[in-house]
């Protein structure tokens, strides 16, 4: 199992930035998402500005989530 989200901040365009449980850091881009579904709300930069970890993931209030394995896994790790 991959590790979990522990904490998220909010970056510009569109990015988060991530700490796991195993305390690698990392940066997503959810841009490339903003195109679908129930995803088209985050375009609201207030609205994305809302996320919040929640059991290992990102959400956003209206249930939003991102897999956490796809966090793990396509975020750019950063030295820390």
């Amino acid at each position: 199992m991959n590790p979990r989200v522990n904490k998220v901040s909010v970056n510009n365009n569109y990015q988060l930035s991530l700490v796991f449980t195993n305390g690698e850091h990392g940066l997503y881009d959810c841009s490339k998402l903003l195109d679908f579904g129930v995803f088209k709300e985050l375009k609201d930069s207030h609205y994305f500005a809302q996320a919040k970890v929640t059991d290992g993931t990102v959400a956003w209030p209206h249930e939003q989530d991102i897999c956490p394995d796809t966090l793990y896994l396509d975020s750019i790790k950063e030295n820390t």
